[in-house]
């Protein structure tokens, strides 16, 4: 686990413990200094309120051995590439439902639409995680815990607004009465943008083909329930709805403008025509569970219902239908557990899974496919120096048949020292999509699942009476039978030979006094695609610097600084003169955040993105942010 909760608090409290609450790492809760070898990071709620940012691909991008790429600003498309893996190979739940979607070409999850409201903590577990959630976790999960509402009710309203015209209007409660808690939130966030197409770069034509801006609109209505019936017998309900438009560019010879005319080629840039690009897209995640405890809490039962549904649209620069997409997954499962005393916790399930898929664009239409899974696990603790994970799982798909993955994840603690080793050693799965399978020109029906190994060692230390705590993992990740794009089948299928990652996660946490924090993560992550190149967009290097200070006993503090190395860009990419781009340029982002209670009822906040102005390119040709402020109130009853 990287770096304790730092919250709203500290100014009177101990300084706080690396062991944060997790469900994701075993699919049991417990703390994360008893999750076996997993490699873990909890970004909490208090971590979230202090940066700021609106989304969780924001306030993500300093985790260690992740990136993520953004083509543009706010609710443009995202890439995640975990420990180096493409982002096929990362699966993203809210609350354990699948976030990822069905009907994209590579079932991969786009965070371009996912605010921070009512989010209680983000999980990211690295490494191959199949065994406890199938098909997708081949490099790790990023599990997203909605907050469960405590004490008594309370309602907060909440105003911000800043550069390229952008606001955001937001209200919720949550609270429990008597046996019923629960917690609500709604928003609405606006923002008229800047131009995709990076007005900054004079590698690319401008002439007006980068001036228009494209702007971002989205609400969020989120919810979670909990009944408590009996002490040993409750239910809970959680469900998550986003509406969201995203105005877009074109892509022309190499790099993106305002508008291209696709008809001939290289691509010629129109300026003065309509630009109406833009994707509409609605998602909503929803889940039903019920938990029970028998035999004096000996056996623990967790019956569920999840579903998730995502809509995209797309709209050409004349305002016509471009494409549209309609995925949607479901499972039904259950889920045991039995403890043996606390030495030994033996979990056990099952579930069916369907993920369907129509697009009238693509002519797919009401395609599906099923996945039954079978899954077993035990935690075994030997005194408070061992505390070993080992698991098992089979999934049988409808389609190319059974896949068996394990894994085996140990932790032994020195007491004495204070220091932690872990390990852990998986191998994962990944099924082919929809799209994949049954496009009609591009669709192959015969392809099987893609398989992952992963390994990882390292450990965590902890000195100066826990004031000074810094930890190192070395992993390896190699992919096998990987599915792409065939160019002499013209079809996806399996591609010959492996693509290998592997690197060093480390980080170096500080608190000299109970209100100042400072912490310093690095990854190197090294990556290779069959024919021995890189692979794009992700860096060799990796730093990012938070610090966290609470003074005058309500205001905090908040910096971070992050710096990413170059980076190898698509062999597709060229400048305006057809000149390949092979590189993309290092950058180093600073932000500021700054809030301050006046009262038990009354907040304000502000922050500075990209304090220095630096020019940078996530993707090329892509516009990032410039130097820009913010500035909010909330106010609770």
């Amino acid at each position: 686990s990287i770096g304790p909760a730092f919250g709203e608090n500290d100014i009177t409290s101990a300084i706080p413990t690396m062991d944060e609450i997790v469900v994701t790492a075993t699919k049991t809760e417990a703390s994360s200094g008893q999750s076996g070898g997993s490699s873990v990071t909890v970004i909490t709620a208090d971590e979230m309120k202090a940066k700021q940012q609106h989304t969780v691909e924001e306030v993500i991008k300093g985790v260690p051995g992740l990136d993520v790429v953004a083509n543009g600003g706010l609710g443009t498309s995202t890439s995640i590439f975990l420990r180096g893996a493409d982002s096929k190979n990362t699966l993203i739940l809210i609350d354990g439902v699948m976030f990822n979607d069905p009907s994209s070409s590579t079932r991969s999850a786009s965070l371009a639409n996912l605010n921070i409201d009512n989010i209680e903590r983000i999980e990211v577990v690295r490494g191959p995680q199949s065994v406890l959630y199938g098909s997708n976790a081949t490099a790790g999960v990023i599990n997203i815990i909605t907050k469960k509402g405590t004490g008594k009710p309370t309602l907060f309203v909440g105003a911000e607004g800043g550069s390229y015209g952008t606001w955001k209007a937001s209200t919720g409660s949550s609270g429990a009465v008597n046996d019923i808690s629960y917690s609500l939130t709604a928003s609405h966030t606006k923002t008229d943008g800047f131009s995709i197409a990076n007005d900054d770069n004079d590698r690319i034509p401008h002439n007006g083909n980068t001036s228009e801006k494209d702007g971002w609109e989205n609400t969020t209505l989120a919810g979670k329930m909990d009944m408590t019936i009996t002490p040993d017998f409750d239910i809970s309900a959680i469900v998550r709805y986003l509406d969201s438009e995203v105005e877009l560019d074109d892509s022309g010879n190499g790099y993106v403008g305002d508008r291209f005319d696709s008809s001939s080629w290289p691509p010629v840039a129109e300026p003065d025509l309509a630009k109406e690009k833009k994707t509409e897209s609605e998602q909503i995640v929803g889940k039903f569970s019920i938990h029970n405890f028998f035999f004096d809490k000996k056996l623990e039962s967790n019956l569920y219902y999840q579903a998730s549904q995502q809509q995209r649209d797309g709209y050409n620069n004349d305002g016509g239908n471009d494409y549209d997409f309609d995925g949607f997954s479901e499972e039904v499962g259950w889920q045991g557990g039995f403890k043996i005393k606390e030495s030994n916790h033996f979990i056990f399930g099952a579930a069916y899974f369907t993920e369907k898929m129509d697009s009238d664009s693509s002519t797919i239409h009401n395609k599906t496919a099923d996945i039954v899974s079978y899954w077993l696990q035990d935690q075994i603790f030997i005194g408070n120096a061992l505390d070993l994970v080992i698991g098992a799982r089979i999934d049988d798909h409808d389609r190319f048949g059974s896949e068996a993955t394990y894994r085996i994840a140990p932790a032994y603690t020195i007491d004495q020292t204070n220091t932690v080793f872990k390990a852990s050693y998986g191998t994962g799965f990944r099924a082919p999509s929809l799209y994949e399978l049954f496009h009609p020109m591009y669709g192959n029906p015969n392809l099987e699942a893609e398989t992952t190994t992963g390994w990882d060692v390292g450990f965590e230390q902890e000195v100066l009476n826990n004031k000074l705590k810094f930890g190192v993992t070395y992993f390896v990740l190699n992919f096998e039978d990987r599915i792409d794009y065939d160019f002499f089948l013209s079809a996806y299928n399996q591609m010959p030979g492996d693509t290998k990652t592997k690197g060093l996660e480390t980080f170096i946490q500080w608190q000299p006094t109970v209100n100042l924090r400072f912490l310093l993560n690095y990854t190197y992550t090294d990556s290779e695609d069959p024919s021995g190149l890189r692979l794009v967009r992700r860096p060799l290097n990796k730093a990012s610097l938070n610090t966290r200070y609470r003074f005058l006993q309500h205001a905090l503090l908040n910096i971070d600084v992050t710096w990413v190395d170059e980076r190898d860009e698509s062999p597709y990419a060229t400048d305006e003169f057809g000149v390949p781009v092979s590189v993309l340029d290092a950058y180093t982002v600073v932000n500021l955040a700054l809030s301050y209670e006046i009262s038990d009822h009354l907040e304000i906040y502000g922050r500075i993105d990209n304090l220095f102005d630096e020019e940078y390119e996530e993707a090329w040709s892509y516009a990032t942010p410039g130097l820009s402020g913010y500035a909010g109130v909330k106010m609770t009853y």
